[in-house]
């Protein structure tokens, strides 16, 4: 049997066992992934640096801390999410109670990505297994040190809850042949097309978190000095490689020449006057993604930065002034290269973002309430933050996802476990009295106006639950 198929398979035993649904198992499993990332710390923290030059603070911020405290607020909140929801039930039916509760699907597929290798695999991992789903994981192979590190600990620490099939294209391909009953797909539009076509094979339901340009406004009611702060932590983060970076800044003309040298204050402040030689900023992840950074730079004009050494794949933070139909204004730029676009004001940015696909995040840095409620009103985003990029991933009550072709569907949190269920209806009618029965044949006047008369009060439903409001199931 190929591995995939082994994995798959003893992810759908387990999972057909029962082993999986009690909350005692689930809890243990988000503390057996908590236990992991803390106890092998080192590891994951020396793989991230072997992967993408991540300092091990940036590590603990952006991928073990942020998974540890994702599975921490899962545990603190499982139980209640768990308990089932009551719903009114129309007067025909009275004497029945009704309700909803979240049942695991089963068996879930997570296809992680290279630029946040431990985040993007491990947080909807643990959502997966908060819902009470068995869960096979495919690491990118982009990322092969972390990959190893997952292939290593995962099985020691999480069991059968979770299976890892390594590799690349032939191992993703052979996985997307299977049968899952929720594929989880981190990544680009081309290789979403893909997993949904094989998912459709199976009529399998996909959550797909793919990128998108993120645009960021700004006016001159912003305290610009803090504003290049937060862009320029936010864009050169991770060398860049965020999907939820600003991938341009629109700005008045004058704005833009004031931001722009708080902007190189903001970078050499984070990374010194040569960000080659500091530790705390990271590499592009192979020489392919190096390429193409590098010819979207040399396609437009460097005002900063702009360095870059390809044997150590050392690309530096840059400040680009673009001219209509530069190919860095076409596409998502996912590296450390910022455009400053000019617009003359919130109406000509919100006709640039709307002319484009939809933004997985936007950003707006104003302190004009007519400026904010114009971008909301009139912009589809998958997020739209003021003041603060990239910083929604961390709130765990948020949904993380696009829209359009920015994602589809959205996870964290309560959003997890919701993703990776189904809300199941419930309802109990006892045998008396049967109010059914004005519903069985033969009808006559006397139920047509017992029928008209009970649906006519359809708009005043009570619940049926009763004064002691008995738990279901």
């Amino acid at each position: 049997m190929h591995s995939a198929a082994a994995a798959v398979a003893r992810s759908r035993a387990l999972f057909d066992s029962g082993m999986s649904r009690p909350l005692a198992w689930r809890l243990e499993q988000l503390r057996n992934l908590r236990r992991m990332l803390t106890e092998r710390r080192a590891d994951f923290s020396g793989a991230l640096l072997s992967d993408l030059g991540k300092h091990r603070s940036e590590a603990q911020l952006t991928e073990l801390g942020f998974v540890t405290a994702e599975a921490a607020h899962l545990e603190r909140h499982l139980a209640g999410w768990l308990r089932p929801r009551r719903a009114d039930v129309p007067h025909a039916l009275q004497s029945a109670r009704a309700w909803t509760e979240l049942t695991p699907l089963g068996v879930v597929l997570v296809i992680g990505t290279w630029n946040y290798p431990v985040q993007l695999t491990l947080a909807p991992l643990a959502g997966a297994l908060a819902a009470g789903n068995t869960v096979v994981l495919k690491p990118s192979e982009q990322a092969p040190a972390t990959s190893a590190a997952l292939v290593r600990w995962v099985p020691e620490y999480l069991g059968g809850a979770a299976e890892v099939v390594a590799g690349g294209i032939p191992e993703a391909r052979a996985l997307l042949a299977e049968r899952f009953d929720h594929i989880f797909f981190t990544g680009g539009q081309h290789a979403a097309r893909a997993v949904m076509r094989a998912a459709a094979e199976h009529l399998t339901p996909v959550t797909l978190e793919l990128g998108g340009r993120c645009p960021a406004y700004v006016d001159g009611t912003a305290d610009l000095a803090t504003t290049a702060k937060r862009i320029a932590w936010s864009r050169f983060v991770n060398a860049g490689q965020t999907c939820v970076a600003p991938d341009y800044v629109m700005a008045a003309p004058e704005v833009l020449d004031a931001l722009e040298p708080k902007l190189v204050n903001a970078i050499t402040g984070m990374f010194g006057a040569d960000p080659a030689g500091s530790g705390s900023y990271g590499r592009i992840v192979d020489d392919r993604h190096f390429e193409r950074l590098a010819a979207l730079a040399d396609g437009s004009t460097v005002v900063y930065g702009g360095q870059r050494d390809r044997a150590s794949r050392y690309f530096a933070p840059t400040l680009l002034r673009p001219q209509p139909g530069d190919t860095v204004l076409d596409e998502e730029i996912f590296g450390p290269l910022l455009p400053l676009v000019p617009a003359s004001g919130p109406d000509e940015a919100i006709r640039t973002i709307n002319a484009g696909s939809k933004p997985l995040a936007l950003y707006v840095f104003s302190s004009d309430e007519s400026v904010r409620g114009s971008f909301a009103a009139n912009t589809s985003s998958g997020a739209l933050a003021y003041g603060a990029p990239a910083s929604h991933l961390a709130v765990p009550a948020l949904p993380f996802g696009g829209v359009g072709g920015s994602g589809m569907g959205a996870y964290h949190g309560e959003h997890s476990v919701r993703t990776f269920s189904h809300e199941r209806a419930g309802l109990d009618k006892p045998a008396w009295p049967d109010t059914l029965g004005l519903a069985y044949p033969p009808y006559g006047k006397a139920k047509d106006r017992l029928l008209t008369a009970l649906l006519s009060r359809a708009g005043r439903p009570r619940s049926g639950w009763g004064k002691g409001r008995s738990k279901a199931g």
